[in-house]
């Protein structure tokens, strides 16, 4: 069950940042009854982001492949990584 609170709760600095800590989700805040904000911790939202970038990176992977790109072997990405990263062949 989601957690919502009236904006005016947001007066309580301390108590939202606890029970955003402790329940590791989003809080969403309304105001005059609707939806307005979205409260998290900063380790839930710096999970959110590494989902959107992994998220992000598959979707432009498959319209590469939508737009003609050949797919690359595991091997052959390891090796041009190794080399951007490590010199190595």
């Amino acid at each position: 069950m989601p957690t919502i609170i009236p904006i005016r709760d947001l007066r309580n600095t301390s108590d939202i940042s606890e029970l955003a800590h402790s329940k590791q989700e989003p809080i969403f805040v309304t105001k005059n009854g609707y939806s307005d904000l979205v409260v998290m911790s900063s380790e839930l939202y710096e999970k959110f982001a590494q989902t959107y970038k992994i998220d992000s990176s598959i979707f432009e992977a498959e319209e590469e492949l939508k737009n003609g790109s050949k797919p690359v072997s595991v091997k052959k990405a390891k090796q041009d990584l190794d080399r951007k990263y490590y010199g190595k062949v």
